[in-house]
């Protein structure tokens, strides 16, 4: 049976993460979003907010993450394994923010392709900021934007998951894999 790595992405705050926990409370392979980890990390260092500060330099720790993330799922013995958030995620941020970044941020895009992208629209009853999330519910529809066309750019279909139960967006996802 050939692998299948799936992306689930968004705007922050519009359920991926609690997608990706059930799917691992359900048996699931998946590997979680990493932004969150660089962020507390570097908070630890006495930095805020590493994105805001020097954003390269955190997008270039996520790139990294995220393309392990991406050689270890291909080694996974699952048919099946979800991401919170691919590699083209960087370049929407970066892009939302206005910032520019390296070549080899494409070179990653193209080389890292992910066969199914589901994508979670704002959602504003869900929406919280945190010490993570420093974005409000405005700047979320534009980074979703983003995200849509960074994806497009590099030749993916995006899948939109409805809102709803965390329970109706996963058995929209599996039907939507069949």
């Amino acid at each position: 049976m050939r692998k299948s790595i799936i992306v689930i992405t968004g705007g922050p705050g519009t359920g991926k993460s609690t997608i990706i926990e059930r799917l691992v409370e359900k048996g699931y392979m998946c590997y979680p979003e990493i932004s969150r980890e660089v962020t507390l990390e570097a908070q630890k260092q006495g930095v805020e907010q590493l994105f805001l500060t020097e954003p390269l330099l955190f997008s270039q720790m996520l790139l990294d993450g995220r393309v392990r993330q991406y050689q270890n799922a291909q080694q996974e013995e699952e048919a099946m394994v979800f991401i919170d958030r691919g590699v083209p995620d960087i370049l929407a941020y970066m892009d939302f923010i206005g910032d520019e970044y390296p070549e080899h941020f494409h070179a990653h895009c193209d080389e890292t392709k992910y066969d199914t992208v589901f994508v979670l629209p704002p959602w504003e009853e869900i929406y919280v900021s945190d010490e993570a999330r420093y974005e409000n519910f405005e700047q979320a529809k534009v980074i979703y934007e983003h995200l849509k066309m960074t994806y497009q750019k590099y030749g993916y279909n995006l899948i939109e998951v409805p809102t709803g139960t965390v329970e109706a967006r996963i058995e929209f996802i599996f039907n939507a894999l069949k």
